[in-house]
């Protein structure tokens, strides 16, 4: 499935198998078999074809949802690091204009902040434990109900401080992961 989307994706942007090996450093062939669905990407190359197709990750791993309302026991869930970081997407699907996720990231695990492709603004509210944000040269600790406002680039870390997982909610404009 995964596949298919992303040679729809790539036609669909006129860009050719070659093209694409080249702007995210792999394989023809490799990137071939991932569009025949004989392989799958690693997330890292999942995510710099995501970027270089202009498209968010997600894009690629869920189904269009037109309904509104996404109850609590269907959001959709994405696992990364070792499911030590854990998304639950809140918005019906990420072809939004806006994505909003619940986090779960546990003390354990580094700095997950990553450069975005594209400018954001973003919120953060904290539902449980305590999260280190840092931007810029700036570090901030946003404890249980705080929460930060910033623009995407100067997000330089993110990471779960003290003993327990940081839950967070994020909200993030335009959709970009």
């Amino acid at each position: 499935m995964v596949g298919k989307r992303i040679k729809a994706r790539r036609s669909e942007v006129k860009m050719s198998l070659r093209a694409l090996a080249i702007r995210v450093e792999l394989t023809a062939s490799f990137l071939s078999q991932v569009e025949r669905d004989l392989t799958e990407p690693s997330l890292r190359s999942l995510r710099r074809i995501a970027d270089a197709l202009n498209v968010p990750l997600l894009y690629f791993l869920e189904e269009e949802n037109t309904q509104p309302l996404v109850r609590r026991n269907h959001h959709k869930r994405l696992h990364l690091k070792d499911e030590r970081v854990a998304y639950e997407v809140l918005t019906p699907d990420v072809k939004r204009r806006m994505d909003m996720f619940v986090v779960r990231l546990h003390p354990a695990e580094d700095n997950i902040a990553y450069p975005l492709a594209h400018p954001t603004e973003e919120c953060i509210l904290v539902l449980e434990g305590q999260l280190l944000v840092q931007l810029g040269d700036t570090e901030f600790i946003i404890e249980t109900g705080d929460s930060i406002y910033f623009e995407g680039p100067r997000l330089k870390k993110l990471k779960a401080t003290g003993n327990e997982p940081a839950v967070f909610v994020s909200a993030i404009t335009p959709a970009v992961f």
